[in-house]
């Protein structure tokens, strides 16, 4: 299974990026090929309807989970009809490899 994780960074040393829609980065990291992909936020400059675009961004990869530090409430819908989960995290010092951990247990 794809999830999505939202980074600071793009290394696996970077921390959860508490913002879905605006963050730094997404992790892209399968549990079955263990394969991680950075992919940086190309809305996170976005005025408005960077939570929906952001969405669009982590469907069209595979996810079926996202880890992030918070969702806003456009988005929650999105995500429910795409039958994507959600996993709120409040841990913004956690590190992307730590996550990842896990996810693998």
């Amino acid at each position: 299974m794809k999830v999505a994780i939202t980074s600071t960074g793009n290394s696996l040393e970077s921390t959860l990026d508490s913002r879905f829609g605006r963050c730094n980065y997404f992790v892209v990291y399968d549990t079955e090929s263990h394969s991680t992909e950075f992919i940086p936020n190309p809305n996170k400059e976005n005025v408005e309807g960077a939570g929906p675009a952001s969405v669009q961004l982590v469907a069209s990869k595979g996810a079926k989970k996202v880890v992030s530090g918070e969702f806003g409430a456009k988005v929650k819908s999105i995500f429910d009809s795409l039958q994507i989960q959600l996993v709120v995290l409040n841990d913004a010092e956690k590190k992307i490899k730590d996550i990842i951990e896990l996810l693998n247990h």
